[in-house]
């Protein structure tokens, strides 16, 4: 949503489609705001976009917008607010809580938090980026070699989100979330491959592999934050913590995975050969899923 004005505003809405058929989610404004175009919609890459001019006596500053139809299928909403003076206002909406204020003006800080809680979003919420991480984890052993393997992605991943985000590089989407599960189905392989007794190059130096695939990862990252958008006055701190959202959320997952293997270990329950492939196959069997399903959007663009 666009400030035009004092009292004028640009509104565009995205909703994602399936097939010919948009989400039922809608936008509610103040009831005393008067449409003063007829919204104008296009169907584009997944998504059905609406574009029109709404209008209010005394702005929205201060304004209650809100959000239905989100429980109904949709795990959340992005809304940004950018104002004419190049500031702008981000909030994540969540089922329960579909509503927000409008602000008057937006601080630094505030833009920093704003930004920092998309990123830890993006990633606990992104299920491709952790399955990747999680088959690491299922690789490699030791604390030092798994902080090694956690730093290459991070810093492939902060590399190629900046340089997209910043228009430095161009990758079209729909090729990068193909590969990103696709990197995934190798991945899970190797799992497989050194449980067999033939450990491959993730086992060897799971760095390199993690590295070489997180400079992919972080395509996918910045695929993310385009569909917010950078708040033209404060891009630098926007980018900033978004991507330390990412790597706090990443670590929290991190963590997570690590007490959970541990309680597993010490738990006073047989354990079968067989039992060590359910994981690397589930997480290869979901990934090749992914992987025909967005090389077939690909296909039917």
């Amino acid at each position: 949503m666009n400030s035009s004005g004092n009292q004028r505003y640009d509104v565009m809405w995205k909703v994602p489609t399936q097939g010919e058929l948009r989400l039922a989610v809608q936008l509610r404004l103040p009831p005393d705001t008067l449409q003063v175009t007829q919204p104008r919609g296009t169907f584009s890459g997944g998504a059905y976009v609406e574009r029109w001019q709404i209008a209010r006596a005394r702005g929205l500053a201060g304004q209650t917008i809100s959000v239905d139809g989100i429980a109904g299928g949709v795990t959340d909403v992005i809304v940004r607010v950018e104002r004419q003076d190049g500031t702008s206002q981000v909030e994540r909406l969540l089922p329960q809580k579909p509503r927000f204020t409008v602000k008057a003006a937006t601080s630094t800080t505030e833009v920093a938090r704003s930004y920092f809680v998309l990123g830890v979003g993006h990633i606990l919420g992104g299920v491709d980026h952790l399955l990747f991480v999680l088959a690491l984890l299922l690789i490699v052993r030791g604390g030092k070699r798994i902080i090694a393997t956690i730093t290459a992605f991070t810093v492939a991943h902060s590399i190629t989100l900046a340089a997209a985000t910043l228009g430095w590089v161009h990758v079209p989407g729909p090729p990068v979330e193909a590969m990103i599960a696709l990197s995934i189905v190798f991945v899970a392989s190797e799992i497989v491959y050194g449980l067999r007794g033939t450990p491959g190059l993730t086992a060897r130096a799971p760095w390199v592999v993690a590295f070489t695939f997180g400079l992919l990862h972080g395509f996918g990252f910045a695929g993310a934050l385009a569909e917010v958008g950078l708040p033209q006055k404060a891009i630098p701190v926007a980018l900033l913590m978004f991507n330390v959202g990412v790597e706090v959320g990443q670590l929290i997952f991190v963590a997570a995975v690590i007490v959970v293997r541990a309680l597993y270990v010490r738990l006073p329950v047989p354990r079968r050969e067989w039992m060590n492939y359910v994981a690397p196959y589930a997480i290869g069997t979901v990934a090749m899923f992914w992987v025909i399903e967005r090389v077939g959007t690909i296909v039917g663009m």
